[in-house]
């Protein structure tokens, strides 16, 4: 399939496919025009790369994780690494660190939020 199909099967822009190639994320063939040619296995590719974005993960940590996904048949692949899941552990708790910095900033921000309400009631004709 074509680029532009891939964009709208993925919901995602032909300029982020192409930014996955660089990367080494998705691969392509190339027609005898130049034109980039995707597997039909690219869209669950795509979608598995969204889903790491989404996770927090950076692309140069999706493009060591890719290759150690589970295989087609659902087993472990060969080549994931106890290093591997260190790194991937330490990314976790990164997120857990600031999904807590989050969660504090937003009780601050309840507590501006109540007492600007209190304050706006009583100046309030």
């Amino acid at each position: 399939m074509r680029i532009g199909e891939l964009a709208a099967r993925t919901g995602v822009s032909e300029r982020s496919l192409r930014y996955y190639e660089k990367q080494g994320l998705l691969g392509s063939d190339r027609t005898p025009g130049g034109h980039r040619d995707y597997l039909e296995q690219a869209v669950d590719r795509v979608v598995l790369i969204q889903s790491l974005f989404a996770a927090g993960l950076h692309s140069r940590k999706i493009a060591q994780l890719l290759p150690c996904m589970r295989d087609a048949d659902g087993g472990p692949n060969e080549i994931a690494t106890p290093r591997l899941v260190e790194d991937l552990t330490a990314e976790r708790e990164r997120l857990d660190v600031m999904i807590a910095d989050l969660l504090r900033s937003r009780g601050v921000l309840d507590e501006v939020i109540e007492v600007a309400a209190e304050r706006a009631q009583l100046t309030s004709p």
